[in-house]
């Protein structure tokens, strides 16, 4: 399985909160938030770890650096208007295969994730399993809407009634959907959840994994909450 962070986002939000460190950086429980995600991938055997920073974080460069010969990194240094933009520019240098992306500030439980990989690894049939949860943590959750079989039908952006899961911003997927999103950024698509839809819109299979819970770390009073639940 090859793996991808975006980690290219200013994280403007900590720092107006007074977070000094660029948001990669921000520990958990004494462990950069990168450093973490790294960990677990590692940990799990990956083929490869890309990482896509913005040209300004020198500092988050220093640190990946540092650990790049050790976990095998392969660092992308560019700035992007967008998550989309972002998770593009690492599919140009990913190996072939099945991957699995996620944004660094997404924060699950090792063992929850570690179940949802050996699950989409197995799997012959779908096209990718987005990670899916109930617990609304977001200020815009992306809803899923599924059928019976956990068979993902579209992405919302409401509400709707008998709505059940949320995106959790973790994403595995094949190359079918690299093509996806090359078609999406010749016809100026912009944000992963527009990406999302073309999946559907595109055919392509797509299954719900459900995870109990995931946490994003957008805000300061986020940081000892992530911390919390992590050491559960």
């Amino acid at each position: 399985m090859n793996y991808a962070i975006i980690a290219a986002g200013e994280g403007s939000r900590l720092a107006q909160e007074g977070v000094k460190k660029p948001k990669p950086l921000v520990e958990l429980n004494g462990m950069p938030m990168i450093g973490r995600l790294i960990d677990i991938f590692y940990n799990l055997n990956a083929e490869s770890i890309n990482i896509i920073i913005n040209q300004q974080m020198t500092e988050v460069r220093e640190y990946l650096e540092s650990i790049k010969e050790k976990y095998g990194l392969n660092i992308v240094v560019k700035s992007t208007p967008s998550s989309m933009h972002s998770f593009y520019e690492l599919s140009r240098v990913m190996k072939p295969g099945k991957f699995c992306l996620t944004t660094v500030d997404t924060i699950f439980k090792a063992s929850d994730f570690a179940r949802y990989i050996k699950a989409f690894e197995a799997d012959t049939t779908h096209d990718g399993m987005m990670a899916v949860t109930p617990f609304i943590d977001d200020e815009k959750p992306l809803y899923v809407d599924t059928d019976a079989e956990l068979n993902i039908t579209a992405f919302r952006d409401q509400i709707y009634d008998g709505a059940k899961y949320i995106s959790g911003g973790i994403y595995a997927l094949n190359e079918k959907a690299v093509a996806v999103l090359e078609q999406c950024m010749a016809q100026g698509v912009s944000r992963m959840r527009n990406f999302q839809r073309a999946l559907v819109e595109n055919g392509l299979q797509l299954k719900a994994y459900p995870i109990e819970k995931i946490i994003d770390v957008d805000h300061a009073g986020d940081i000892p909450v992530a911390e919390a639940f992590i050491s559960e």
